[in-house]
């Protein structure tokens, strides 16, 4: 007969609980591990690599004394989008809504304020039904 019934007659040891993530960083604790050789360091990659830099001409930007400025406009092609417009019989407004931008937009172009944007002027062109760039003029040479 087997009379052992729920008895386990294995071997428990009974040990103390880990320390705290707290208790291994202490100091004492560290230099005991560095004494000890149980601490291997090793240096990070790119360690102090993190810190945000500058663009790499910041300094020449401050350094010069020229003044720079976007390119605007010019009056040549403001009065041309006018006058495409008025042939058109077309408000700002209406312009606008037809290349699907606001109204602010083709008033700046046409008040010479905006900063060229190829896309916008692609889209004012093909609405107007004229070319505003390039004059016309055709690339490349004879064939």
């Amino acid at each position: 007969m087997n009379m052992q019934g729920g008895q386990d007659f294995d071997t428990v040891i009974i040990r103390k609980k880990k320390p705290t993530s707290s208790q291994t960083r202490d100091s004492k604790n560290v230099n005991n591990a560095f004494r000890t050789g149980n601490v291997a360091t090793t240096t990070k990659f790119g360690a102090g690599g993190n810190s945000k830099g500058g663009p790499a001409n910041a300094t020449k930007l401050d350094n010069s004394d020229e003044a720079f400025a976007h390119a605007k406009v010019s009056t040549e092609l403001k009065k041309a989008i006018q006058q495409a417009r008025i042939a058109k019989k077309m408000t700002q407004a209406q312009l606008a809504q037809a290349i699907n931008e606001l109204p602010k937009v083709v008033q700046s172009y046409e008040n010479g304020k905006a900063i060229p944007n190829n896309q916008v002027l692609g889209k004012i062109e093909r609405a107007l039904g004229c070319k505003l760039r390039g004059g016309g003029k055709k690339k490349g040479g004879k064939k």
